[in-house]
Protein backbone atom coordinates (compact mmCIF):
# COMPACT_ATOMS: atom_id res chain seq x y z
CA UNK A 1 0.00 0.00 0.00
CA UNK A 2 3.09 2.54 0.83
CA UNK A 3 4.62 1.84 -2.71
CA UNK A 4 0.70 1.99 -4.28
CA UNK A 5 0.92 5.89 -2.41
CA UNK A 6 4.12 6.78 -3.35
CA UNK A 7 3.54 5.78 -7.28
CA UNK A 8 0.14 7.79 -6.47
CA UNK A 9 1.93 10.47 -5.14
CA UNK A 10 4.30 10.89 -7.99
CA UNK A 11 2.02 10.73 -10.60
CA UNK A 12 -0.33 13.15 -8.93
CA UNK A 13 3.11 15.75 -8.98
CA UNK A 14 3.75 14.92 -12.98
CA UNK A 15 0.57 14.74 -13.91
CA UNK A 16 0.36 17.43 -16.50
CA UNK A 17 3.67 15.78 -18.17
CA UNK A 18 0.82 12.45 -18.31
CA UNK A 19 -1.51 14.39 -19.29
CA UNK A 20 0.63 15.82 -22.73
CA UNK A 21 1.90 12.46 -22.99
CA UNK A 22 -1.73 10.43 -23.44
CA UNK A 23 -3.00 13.54 -25.89
CA UNK A 24 0.34 12.64 -27.58
CA UNK A 25 -0.86 9.07 -27.93
CA UNK A 26 -4.33 9.61 -28.62
CA UNK A 27 -2.98 11.81 -31.73
CA UNK A 28 -0.54 9.08 -32.76
CA UNK A 29 -2.63 6.04 -32.45
CA UNK A 30 -6.28 7.40 -32.67
CA UNK A 31 -7.49 3.89 -33.69
CA UNK A 32 -6.33 2.79 -30.42
CA UNK A 33 -7.71 5.35 -28.09
CA UNK A 34 -10.81 6.63 -29.75
CA UNK A 35 -12.12 2.89 -28.52
CA UNK A 36 -12.15 4.30 -24.87
CA UNK A 37 -14.64 6.70 -26.14
CA UNK A 38 -17.77 5.35 -24.93
CA UNK A 39 -16.19 5.14 -21.76
CA UNK A 40 -15.89 8.70 -20.60
CA UNK A 41 -18.66 8.93 -18.83
CA UNK A 42 -17.99 6.11 -16.78
CA UNK A 43 -14.28 7.27 -15.99
CA UNK A 44 -15.56 10.84 -15.24
CA UNK A 45 -18.11 9.11 -12.57
CA UNK A 46 -15.38 7.71 -11.24
CA UNK A 47 -12.91 10.56 -10.88
CA UNK A 48 -16.48 12.51 -9.46
CA UNK A 49 -16.47 9.67 -7.03
CA UNK A 50 -12.81 9.61 -5.76
CA UNK A 51 -13.81 13.49 -5.01
CA UNK A 52 -16.54 12.54 -2.78
CA UNK A 53 -14.77 10.52 -0.63
CA UNK A 54 -12.25 13.54 -0.22
CA UNK A 55 -15.13 15.88 0.69
CA UNK A 56 -15.51 16.85 4.09
CA UNK A 57 -17.85 19.12 5.91
CA UNK A 58 -15.30 21.40 6.52
CA UNK A 59 -15.07 22.14 2.98
CA UNK A 60 -18.49 23.79 3.37
CA UNK A 61 -17.93 25.42 6.19
CA UNK A 62 -15.22 27.39 4.81
CA UNK A 63 -19.03 28.67 3.32
CA UNK A 64 -20.43 29.89 6.20
CA UNK A 65 -17.19 31.35 7.96
CA UNK A 66 -16.32 33.23 4.84
CA UNK A 67 -19.42 33.70 2.34
CA UNK A 68 -18.09 36.50 0.45
CA UNK A 69 -14.85 35.20 -0.31
CA UNK A 70 -16.16 32.14 -1.79
CA UNK A 71 -19.06 34.22 -3.12
CA UNK A 72 -16.51 35.84 -5.46
CA UNK A 73 -14.76 32.91 -6.55
CA UNK A 74 -17.88 31.36 -7.34
CA UNK A 75 -19.39 34.72 -9.34
CA UNK A 76 -15.89 34.75 -10.81
CA UNK A 77 -16.09 30.81 -12.15
CA UNK A 78 -19.44 31.13 -13.55
CA UNK A 79 -19.42 35.01 -14.97
CA UNK A 80 -15.88 35.26 -16.07
CA UNK A 81 -15.35 32.03 -17.83
CA UNK A 82 -19.26 31.77 -19.92
CA UNK A 83 -18.21 35.34 -20.76
CA UNK A 84 -14.85 35.30 -21.96
CA UNK A 85 -15.92 31.87 -24.08
CA UNK A 86 -18.68 34.13 -25.78
CA UNK A 87 -16.33 36.82 -26.62
CA UNK A 88 -13.65 34.61 -28.04
CA UNK A 89 -16.37 33.08 -30.19
CA UNK A 90 -17.31 36.17 -31.65
CA UNK A 91 -14.19 37.71 -32.36
CA UNK A 92 -12.27 34.28 -33.58
CA UNK A 93 -13.59 32.79 -36.73
CA UNK A 94 -14.38 29.28 -35.61
CA UNK A 95 -16.52 26.47 -36.86
CA UNK A 96 -19.93 26.17 -35.01
CA UNK A 97 -18.98 23.12 -33.02
CA UNK A 98 -15.73 24.41 -31.96
CA UNK A 99 -17.96 27.42 -30.58
CA UNK A 100 -20.05 25.42 -28.70
CA UNK A 101 -17.30 23.27 -26.97
CA UNK A 102 -15.62 26.55 -25.97
CA UNK A 103 -18.98 27.78 -24.47
CA UNK A 104 -19.70 24.53 -23.18
CA UNK A 105 -15.86 24.21 -21.13
CA UNK A 106 -16.74 27.78 -20.32
CA UNK A 107 -19.56 27.15 -18.61
CA UNK A 108 -18.23 24.06 -16.38
CA UNK A 109 -17.63 23.88 -12.46
CA UNK A 110 -14.00 24.40 -11.35
CA UNK A 111 -11.34 21.81 -11.89
CA UNK A 112 -10.04 20.03 -8.69
CA UNK A 113 -6.23 19.98 -9.86
CA UNK A 114 -7.35 24.03 -9.05
CA UNK A 115 -6.72 22.76 -5.61
CA UNK A 116 -3.66 21.33 -5.81
CA UNK A 117 -1.87 24.43 -7.88
CA UNK A 118 -3.54 26.67 -5.15
CA UNK A 119 -1.81 24.63 -2.40
CA UNK A 120 1.65 24.68 -4.76
CA UNK A 121 0.97 28.64 -4.74
CA UNK A 122 0.83 28.93 -1.16
CA UNK A 123 -2.51 30.05 -1.98
CA UNK A 124 -5.52 30.25 0.42
CA UNK A 125 -6.08 26.50 0.20
CA UNK A 126 -9.76 26.37 1.77
CA UNK A 127 -11.40 28.75 -0.37
CA UNK A 128 -10.04 26.65 -3.62
CA UNK A 129 -11.94 23.31 -2.11
CA UNK A 130 -14.78 25.42 -0.83
CA UNK A 131 -15.18 27.35 -4.50
CA UNK A 132 -14.60 23.93 -5.63
CA UNK A 133 -17.05 21.97 -3.98
CA UNK A 134 -19.92 24.84 -4.04
CA UNK A 135 -19.51 25.17 -8.26
CA UNK A 136 -19.18 21.45 -8.89
CA UNK A 137 -22.60 20.85 -6.79
CA UNK A 138 -24.50 23.99 -8.78
CA UNK A 139 -23.45 22.94 -12.16
CA UNK A 140 -26.41 20.41 -12.69
CA UNK A 141 -28.46 24.00 -12.23
CA UNK A 142 -26.14 26.65 -13.69
CA UNK A 143 -23.89 24.78 -16.32
CA UNK A 144 -27.29 23.30 -18.49
CA UNK A 145 -28.31 27.33 -18.09
CA UNK A 146 -25.30 28.46 -19.53
CA UNK A 147 -24.57 26.77 -22.44
CA UNK A 148 -28.45 26.77 -23.76
CA UNK A 149 -28.52 30.76 -23.03
CA UNK A 150 -24.91 31.28 -25.05
CA UNK A 151 -24.48 28.14 -27.33
CA UNK A 152 -28.14 27.27 -28.83
CA UNK A 153 -27.00 29.86 -31.30
CA UNK A 154 -24.45 27.76 -33.01
CA UNK A 155 -25.45 24.30 -31.92
CA UNK A 156 -29.21 22.69 -30.42
CA UNK A 157 -28.88 22.73 -26.95
CA UNK A 158 -31.19 20.13 -24.54
CA UNK A 159 -30.85 21.76 -21.02
CA UNK A 160 -32.65 19.29 -19.15
CA UNK A 161 -30.68 16.22 -20.75
CA UNK A 162 -27.78 17.80 -19.78
CA UNK A 163 -28.85 18.54 -16.26
CA UNK A 164 -29.83 14.85 -15.82
CA UNK A 165 -26.47 14.10 -17.08
CA UNK A 166 -24.36 16.24 -14.92
CA UNK A 167 -27.12 14.86 -11.82
CA UNK A 168 -25.45 11.48 -13.05
CA UNK A 169 -21.95 11.77 -13.57
CA UNK A 170 -21.24 14.67 -10.80
CA UNK A 171 -23.58 14.52 -8.00
CA UNK A 172 -24.29 11.02 -7.50
CA UNK A 173 -20.54 9.67 -7.74
CA UNK A 174 -20.03 12.31 -4.97
CA UNK A 175 -23.21 11.78 -2.48
CA UNK A 176 -21.79 7.78 -2.69
CA UNK A 177 -17.91 8.87 -2.46
CA UNK A 178 -19.47 11.16 0.49
CA UNK A 179 -21.35 8.88 1.99
CA UNK A 180 -18.90 5.81 2.10
CA UNK A 181 -16.02 7.94 3.69
CA UNK A 182 -19.03 8.21 6.84
CA UNK A 183 -19.97 4.44 6.60
CA UNK A 184 -16.40 2.97 6.01
CA UNK A 185 -13.73 5.85 7.43
CA UNK A 186 -10.92 3.57 7.80
CA UNK A 187 -11.24 2.24 4.31
CA UNK A 188 -11.68 5.05 2.68
CA UNK A 189 -8.82 6.70 4.64
CA UNK A 190 -6.47 4.00 3.36
CA UNK A 191 -7.95 4.25 0.10
CA UNK A 192 -7.25 8.39 -0.23
CA UNK A 193 -3.48 8.35 -0.84
CA UNK A 194 -4.09 6.54 -4.07
CA UNK A 195 -7.14 9.04 -5.39
CA UNK A 196 -4.67 11.14 -7.48
CA UNK A 197 -3.43 7.98 -9.34
CA UNK A 198 -7.33 7.00 -10.00
CA UNK A 199 -7.74 10.92 -11.16
CA UNK A 200 -5.24 11.43 -13.31
CA UNK A 201 -5.23 8.01 -15.15
CA UNK A 202 -9.37 9.05 -15.36
CA UNK A 203 -8.25 12.61 -17.04
CA UNK A 204 -5.29 11.43 -19.61
CA UNK A 205 -7.75 8.57 -20.84
CA UNK A 206 -10.22 11.07 -21.31
CA UNK A 207 -8.27 13.32 -23.07
CA UNK A 208 -6.60 10.82 -25.35
CA UNK A 209 -9.55 9.27 -26.20
CA UNK A 210 -11.31 12.90 -27.74
CA UNK A 211 -7.86 13.36 -29.02
CA UNK A 212 -7.99 10.48 -30.75
CA UNK A 213 -11.49 10.42 -32.12
CA UNK A 214 -10.75 13.92 -33.26
CA UNK A 215 -7.78 13.56 -35.00
CA UNK A 216 -8.40 14.80 -38.63
CA UNK A 217 -10.31 18.30 -36.89
CA UNK A 218 -7.37 18.60 -34.62
CA UNK A 219 -4.92 18.73 -37.96
CA UNK A 220 -7.25 21.05 -39.41
CA UNK A 221 -8.21 23.19 -36.72
CA UNK A 222 -6.28 22.30 -33.79
CA UNK A 223 -4.00 25.26 -34.11
CA UNK A 224 -6.87 27.67 -33.68
CA UNK A 225 -8.48 25.81 -31.18
CA UNK A 226 -4.92 25.96 -28.89
CA UNK A 227 -4.87 29.93 -29.50
CA UNK A 228 -8.41 30.39 -28.18
CA UNK A 229 -7.89 27.57 -25.40
CA UNK A 230 -4.19 29.38 -24.28
CA UNK A 231 -6.74 32.89 -24.22
CA UNK A 232 -9.42 31.60 -22.20
CA UNK A 233 -7.76 30.15 -19.56
CA UNK A 234 -4.85 32.96 -19.17
CA UNK A 235 -7.16 36.04 -19.56
CA UNK A 236 -9.18 33.66 -16.66
CA UNK A 237 -6.19 33.55 -14.32
CA UNK A 238 -5.90 37.49 -14.63
CA UNK A 239 -9.68 38.29 -14.49
CA UNK A 240 -9.84 36.11 -11.57
CA UNK A 241 -6.98 37.77 -9.71
CA UNK A 242 -7.95 41.32 -10.55
CA UNK A 243 -11.65 40.78 -9.87
CA UNK A 244 -10.30 39.41 -5.91
CA UNK A 245 -8.15 42.45 -5.79
CA UNK A 246 -10.70 44.52 -6.34
CA UNK A 247 -12.88 43.28 -3.73
CA UNK A 248 -10.49 44.00 -1.21
CA UNK A 249 -8.87 40.44 -0.83
CA UNK A 250 -5.73 39.53 0.55
CA UNK A 251 -2.39 37.75 -1.75
CA UNK A 252 -3.27 34.16 -0.71
CA UNK A 253 -7.18 34.38 -1.81
CA UNK A 254 -6.41 36.30 -4.77
CA UNK A 255 -4.19 33.49 -5.61
CA UNK A 256 -6.79 30.94 -5.18
CA UNK A 257 -9.43 32.56 -7.06
CA UNK A 258 -7.27 33.25 -10.00
CA UNK A 259 -6.61 29.50 -10.12
CA UNK A 260 -10.08 28.59 -9.52
CA UNK A 261 -11.62 30.73 -11.97
CA UNK A 262 -9.03 29.57 -14.53
CA UNK A 263 -9.02 25.74 -14.27
CA UNK A 264 -12.14 23.96 -15.68
CA UNK A 265 -13.82 20.72 -15.03
CA UNK A 266 -12.92 20.07 -18.54
CA UNK A 267 -13.47 16.21 -18.28
CA UNK A 268 -16.52 17.01 -17.53
CA UNK A 269 -16.98 19.74 -20.75
CA UNK A 270 -15.12 16.71 -22.72
CA UNK A 271 -18.02 14.21 -21.42
CA UNK A 272 -20.75 16.90 -22.37
CA UNK A 273 -19.36 17.57 -25.64
CA UNK A 274 -19.35 13.98 -26.58
CA UNK A 275 -22.88 13.33 -25.45
CA UNK A 276 -25.08 16.07 -26.46
CA UNK A 277 -22.55 17.56 -29.58
CA UNK A 278 -19.82 16.18 -31.74
CA UNK A 279 -16.60 14.93 -31.07
CA UNK A 280 -15.31 18.27 -32.47
CA UNK A 281 -16.89 19.90 -29.90
CA UNK A 282 -15.11 18.09 -27.48
CA UNK A 283 -11.46 18.84 -28.81
CA UNK A 284 -11.69 22.25 -26.67
CA UNK A 285 -12.48 20.51 -23.54
CA UNK A 286 -9.44 17.78 -24.40
CA UNK A 287 -6.66 20.86 -25.41
CA UNK A 288 -8.06 22.76 -22.12
CA UNK A 289 -7.51 19.60 -20.18
CA UNK A 290 -3.86 19.50 -21.43
CA UNK A 291 -3.16 23.02 -21.06
CA UNK A 292 -4.46 24.39 -18.07
CA UNK A 293 -2.46 21.93 -16.17
CA UNK A 294 0.83 23.02 -17.47
CA UNK A 295 -0.32 26.96 -17.15
CA UNK A 296 -1.45 25.92 -14.01
CA UNK A 297 2.09 24.59 -12.49
CA UNK A 298 3.90 27.76 -14.32
CA UNK A 299 1.54 30.04 -12.67
CA UNK A 300 1.73 28.10 -9.27
CA UNK A 301 5.48 28.53 -9.66
CA UNK A 302 5.29 32.50 -10.09
CA UNK A 303 2.74 32.44 -7.47
CA UNK A 304 4.52 31.16 -4.93
CA UNK A 305 7.74 33.05 -5.06
CA UNK A 306 4.93 36.13 -4.24
CA UNK A 307 3.88 34.44 -0.71
CA UNK A 308 5.47 37.24 1.38
CA UNK A 309 3.43 39.89 -0.50
CA UNK A 310 0.81 38.59 2.52
CA UNK A 311 2.39 40.31 4.65
CA UNK A 312 1.80 43.88 2.75
CA UNK A 313 -2.05 43.18 2.38
CA UNK A 314 -2.22 43.02 5.77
Amino acid sequence: MKTLALISSFVGKTFAAWVVLFAFLGFFFPDTFKQIGPWIVTLLSIIMFGMGLTLSLDDFREVVKRPFDVTIGVLGQFLIMPLLAVLLTRLIPMPPEVAAGVILVGCCPGGTSSNVMTYLSKGDVALSVACTSVTTIAAPIITPFLVWMFASQYLPVDGWAMFMSIIKVVLVPLALGAALQKLLPAFVKAAVPALPLVSVIGIVLIVSAVVGASKASIVQSGLMIFAVVILHNGLGYLLGFFAAKACGLTLAKRKAIAIEVGMQNSGLGAALATAYFSPLAAVPSAIFSVWHNISGALLANWFAGRSDDVKADG
